[in-house]
């Protein structure tokens, strides 16, 4: 859940911000609690190399004790999201590697989603143009999506002969569209057209292409300015919930809901209810 550490606590030194993190291999950019990752290659579509899915996953890890990231926006230049791992920088140099090695490759791409999972900050993935391969597997593991009605999202692995199992698909897709459509589009690798996204439940809403960037800000910026503690505590139950039964959820949630009790943003919340004012949350 996402942490709350004063300047005098003793554990402060273990926690720092990030606001002037210098990213290598992707565009960052911070302001008002908002940290915006634009994947940054626009002539090739975006596409992944080995150094970006490393530089990814140590920055999502990171966030996990950043002071002042409070939501996060995962976005493409030039058009399109991502689209995938790229052909001559990672698939070429993947069929010359031995199985030890491919090893490696395929639980690094999978610690990416682990990273994203597990940091308290909601993620909202901004998703125009091209959005395949790994890169839907980004835009996947967000907590929420925003398209365009030219957003084209395939799961394509099957395309290049490789299993639709890939960074967490099969567990995450048919969770977030139901088992016979993931089945479809994991064996098929078929794209996904934005209507069919929106019906099925993979965007959360869609928008004009000038008008996308500036919604997924809006909405990163509400966030950010809620109750982020209990935010971090959602995004936590929600993951941690698909291996419980419904009674150990519900002793999990009694929990989790009896600590955001003890907080002082449900003090603030009920006294800006008293007084008949908008609270003004502050993440403790």
């Amino acid at each position: 859940m996402k942490h709350y550490i004063t300047p005098s606590n003793p554990m402060h030194a273990q926690f720092k911000a990030l606001a002037g993190y210098q990213a290598r291999h992707f565009a960052y950019a911070f302001e008002g609690g908002v940290a915006t990752l634009t994947l940054n290659r626009p002539e090739r579509k975006n596409p992944l190399t080995f150094d970006s899915y490393a530089e990814l996953r140590d920055l999502f890890r990171a966030l996990s004790s950043a002071t002042d990231v409070k939501a996060v926006v995962l976005t493409g230049a030039g058009g399109n999201f991502c689209s995938g791992g790229d052909v001559h920088e990672i698939i070429g140099p993947l069929t010359k590697m031995s199985m030890p090695e491919l090893l490696e490759f395929t639980r690094m791409t999978g610690d990416v989603v682990k990273a994203m999972r597990q940091c308290p900050q909601p993620i909202i993935a901004a998703i125009d143009g091209i959005c395949a391969g790994a890169g839907a597997m980004l835009a996947l593991a967000a907590d929420l999506r925003l398209g365009t009605a030219q957003a084209k999202t395939a799961f394509l692995f099957t395309r290049v002969g490789l299993a639709g199992a890939d960074m967490g698909a099969c567990a995450l897709l048919p969770r977030l569209i139901g088992q016979g459509r993931a089945s479809e589009l994991l064996l098929t690798g078929r794209a996904m057209s934005a209507a069919e996204g929106l019906q099925w439940g993979f965007f959360n809403a869609l928008h004009e292409p000038e008008a996308l960037a500036g919604a997924a800000h809006q909405l990163a910026h509400e966030l950010a300015s809620g109750p982020t503690f209990a935010h971090g505590m959602t995004k936590t139950m929600l993951h941690q919930e698909w291996a419980m039964t419904l009674d150990q959820a519900l002793e999990a949630e009694a929990q989790a809901q009896a600590i955001c009790m003890q907080t002082q943003d449900f003090s603030r919340a009920y006294a800006a209810f008293a007084a008949r004012q908008k609270p003004i949350f502050q993440g403790d």
